[in-house]
């Protein structure tokens, strides 16, 4: 073989080497691209994944909380049925207090209604205490009238509780009616 032959056997060569080095270097390229490729797509289903179990714990969460708000609300409208009569049972024993010989009557009428309020109280109606003297709230309070205080230190202040209040839980279900000083 001559020397030109010999030569063009060598670049022959070198191109096949070339085109091999070539065709090595596109598969790894191919693998790499289509890893990421798999990757992503990993990481875009766990994505989905987290969103759709954070979507169910909110699910979860806030049909708990719907399940106690209607289980308050049941028993809030039970609840503001009874208020009246709380109310007539109040009015009846203030006007039994006047009569000394329904004595006996004034005792019985007394013990259902301790029985009442007890049975309530641990269903979770709260009486709200609101005294004469106390600041007016008009986020607690529901002012019926005003009338003209009988001193300058009673003015904005309460003068006189016309109905109670009740909270049912920490919800209040009735505002205490009162009357407030001008």
């Amino acid at each position: 073989m001559s020397k030109k032959d010999k030569k063009e056997i060598q670049e022959e060569q070198d191109i096949n080497a070339q085109s091999d080095t070539v065709e090595v270097e596109e598969p790894i390229i191919e693998e790499q691209s289509l890893e990421e490729k798999l990757q992503a797509e990993v990481k875009e289903e766990k994505d989905k994944f987290l969103r759709l179990f954070a979507e169910f714990e909110n699910y979860k969460r806030r049909t708990a909380r719907e399940r106690i708000e209607l289980f308050s609300t049941a028993s809030e409208d039970v609840m503001k049925t009874l208020l009246p009569i709380l109310d007539d049972f109040e009015r009846a024993l203030a006007h039994i207090e006047e009569d000394k010989e329904a004595e006996e009557l004034r005792k019985g009428v007394l013990l259902i209604y301790q029985k009442l309020v007890n049975t309530l109280d641990q269903k979770g109606l709260k009486v709200m205490t609101v005294e004469k003297g106390d600041v007016f709230d008009a986020d607690t309070h529901e002012a019926i009238t005003q009338i003209p205080s009988p001193s300058n230190d009673l003015k904005g202040k309460i003068i006189d509780v016309v109905e109670k209040g009740y909270k049912l839980g920490e919800k209040i279900i009735r505002f205490p009616k009162v009357v407030i000083g001008q």
